[in-house]
């Protein structure tokens, strides 16, 4: 990038997670040309992430609603993340999170990868863009 680009949300990609929740690609592409992916996700009370690792850094950052995150291992001792909160997860550490209240969360999720890749616990697969290919 040479330029300042700006990216209105609402003119982005929507891409399902399923009945509950949807992620909107923000910056970043499929070519990888910036070193750094960042997307929104949403998602309502009752979604509950599949655990999934990535094989670099990810932070999350809530920008509404509330969520519990846990390492797999961990799910008796998860961290409560509210409205203003960062996490930051280490590469190949799998990890899920699940929406906590009645409120939709919202959260910016920053990938430190020019592509999106994610391996999901379960070993369903995920496709070239690194999303959760979903059974029809």
């Amino acid at each position: 990038m040479k330029e300042l680009r700006v990216v209105r949300l609402e003119d982005t990609e929507r891409v399902s997670f399923g009945p509950l929740s949807h992620y909107q690609p923000i910056i970043g592409d499929d070519e990888g040309t910036t070193p750094v992916r960042t997307g929104i996700q949403t998602a309502e009370p009752g979604y509950v992430a599949p655990v999934h690792s990535h094989p670099y850094l990810e932070i999350l950052h809530l920008l509404d609603g509330a969520a519990e995150a846990w390492i797999a291992g961990q799910e008796a001792h998860p961290v409560l993340l509210k409205k203003g909160d960062t996490l930051a997860l280490p590469p190949d550490t799998p990890h899920s999170f699940r929406v906590v209240g009645n409120q939709t969360l919202r959260l910016l999720g920053t990938h430190a990868s020019p592509r999106r890749i994610v391996q999901y616990a379960d070993g369903t697969p995920s496709d070239a863009r690194g999303y959760r290919v979903l059974a029809p």
